[in-house]
C-alpha cells in the first residue's frame, strides 16, 4: 500500500514569513489560481511545497512582479 502524503498547509501570515513574500502578493496568488491554496472559513491556506515548486519553476509566465 502506497504511502499517503500529507500536503504542508500554512495560513497567509505563516507562508509570508516562511517565504520573505509579502501577504498581499501570496493572498493575490492565492486568489488568482496561481498557487494551491484552499479556503478554511474565513482563512486561506497555502501548500508550501506547491508554493515552493512554483517559486522555483522556470517558467516565466510565474515570474513574481513586486510592486506590480
Amino acid at each position: 500500500m502506497a504511502e499517503l502524503l500529507i500536503p504542508t498547509m500554512k495560513t497567509i501570515e505563516e507562508t509570508a514569513k516562511i517565504t520573505g513574500l509579502a501577504k498581499y502578493r501570496i493572498r493575490q496568488l492565492a486568489l488568482d489560481n496561481k498557487i494551491v491554496s484552499l479556503r478554511a472559513g474565513k482563512k486561506i491556506l497555502v501548500n508550501i511545497e506547491k508554493l515552493i515548486e512554483y517559486l522555483n519553476s522556470s517558467n516565466e509566465n510565474n515570474v513574481i512582479k513586486e510592486g506590480v
